[in-house]
């Protein structure tokens, strides 16, 4: 994909450390955009910025985690102290506790809702604080197919992703007027260490894409999993000026398994 307008401009990417948020981080990296890497897995995304700048390539690592507010301003004003005003962000942090409803604790919802709604807030507000006095930004939220469909045993984790994709609607509502457009890309089962954890065996993949009638989860109808990158792609795509009339939107990248719903 072309620059599209990300070239030489900063971009926040949280949950950088690995998975989507690495993916992202690398694809926005590779198009020439100075990437502040975010996660509290501060080795992880050391790693991350020492093999991109070994490749010539901009980034810098910043550990904060995204569920406290006021570590939160602390790095959002560093990052544009050191490196510039910041006119992409990518919310992709994020945390899976799975169970039973019943058998999910207080701190296993309150864990979850404080990275995946808390740091979405927490980041978005700091940021499109500036940004309004700039006139330009685009926010992207990465979000879950979950958020529009139910699932068994994933209560918390649909409930919070629904939470950050209304949130960033309204995000992008409000601050339209001042030109910062917001947007939300909602992955399916993605071939990520988080997907991994769900597996009980080495067949994990093949049972996610053909469907469990028992937990009223299709299939996923192209026959694959998605890859990290092909997340990545989509985001770059809303970030980038090829999507400079679409706000508001939420765009599902999950190979048909919720059939568009």
């Amino acid at each position: 994909m072309e620059s599209a307008g990300i070239r030489g401009k900063v971009a926040i990417v949280t949950g950088a450390a690995q998975g989507i948020g690495e993916a992202v981080a690398r694809a926005l990296a590779g198009l020439g955009a100075i990437v502040a890497a975010v996660d509290r897995n501060a080795d992880g995304i050391s790693g991350l910025v020492a093999d991109l700048s070994a490749s010539d390539l901009h980034a810098v690592a910043y550990p904060a985690d995204v569920g406290d507010s006021s570590a939160v301003d602390e790095v959002v004003e560093r990052i544009e102290r050191e490196l510039g005003p910041i006119e992409m962000v990518v919310n992709v942090a994020g945390l899976l506790r799975t169970g039973p409803i019943e058998s999910l604790s207080d701190e296993d919802w309150k864990a979850t809702f404080a990275v995946n709604v808390n740091g979405v807030f927490y980041v978005s507000r700091s940021i499109v604080r500036r940004m309004a006095l700039r006139n330009s930004g685009s926010i992207v939220t990465v979000g879950s197919n979950a958020s529009g469909v139910p699932r068994a045993q994933m209560s918390a984790y649909a409930a919070s992703k629904a939470a950050a994709t209304m949130f960033t609607k309204c995000l992008g509502l409000e601050y339209a007027r001042h030109n910062i457009r917001c947007n939300i890309v909602s992955p399916g089962s993605t071939d990520t260490a988080m997907q991994r954890a769900l597996w009980s065996s080495e067949d994990g993949a093949r049972a996610v894409i053909a469907g469990s009638p028992e937990a009223f989860r299709l299939g996923i109808p192209l026959g694959k999993l998605a890859m990290p990158s092909d997340i990545a792609d989509a985001v770059v795509f809303l970030v980038s000026d090829r999507a400079r009339h679409i706000t508001m939107h939420d765009l599902c990248v999950d190979g048909g398994a919720t059939l568009g719903c």
